[in-house]
Parts: structure tokens; sequence; C-alpha cells
């Protein structure tokens, strides 16, 4: 009688193939890039529409810009974070303002 540790009496067991661990996608943060010519209101409105922020939060990211020079407005797939940039660059360039959105690996 064979114990559920023994070995089959015919030496043919199962193979088992052990299951690759998938690694997780890079992620990519979007900069905005500060500028002297892009209004506020008009950096805060980019926030809210294109990333979803809150008046508030959308603010406090646009100062941040303003006085640092950049700041991550959030983090992304790579695919995600390079949709968020065009977006962002089209919207600008069709108002006519100078404002800069780029992104980099995290």
């Amino acid at each position: 009688m064979m114990s559920g540790d023994d070995p089959p009496e015919d030496g043919v067991g199962l193979m088992t193939i052990p299951k690759e661990k998938t690694k997780k996608p890079p992620l990519y943060k979007v900069l905005l890039l500060n500028d002297d010519y892009t209004p506020m209101e008009f950096v805060v409105y980019i926030l809210e529409r294109f990333f979803g922020l809150n008046t508030d939060a959308a603010h406090s990211i646009m100062l941040t810009v303003h006085m640092k020079g950049l700041a991550v407005v959030g983090v992304y797939s790579h695919e995600i974070a390079e949709t968020k940039v065009t977006q962002v660059m089209d919207y600008a360039r069709r108002n006519q303002h100078p404002l800069q959105c780029t992104m980099e690996k995290e």
C-alpha cells in the first residue's frame, strides 16, 4: 500500500513546471514644468481636466510647479503616462500656451 508521499511503483511521477513570476510593468511619473507665460488658472484647469484632481489639489500642485519649477502630477503605466503627456501638450498648444509636460521612468 502506498502513502501519499511515496513515489509510484513504476517510477513515473508528475512533473510540475514552476510558474514564472511576472514582473510588474515599470511606472512613469508625469511632470509639469514651470514657464513664465502659461497662466496659473490654465494650469489648474489642466490638472482638473486631465488628471481628475479637485480644485484644491490642482491649485496646490500648480503652486509647487510655480515655486519649484516642476511637479509630479501622477504616476502611471507607460501607455497612460504617454497619453496624458500628449493630451496636455496638444491642449496647451491649441490654446497657445508653452506649457511643458514630460514623463520619466520612476
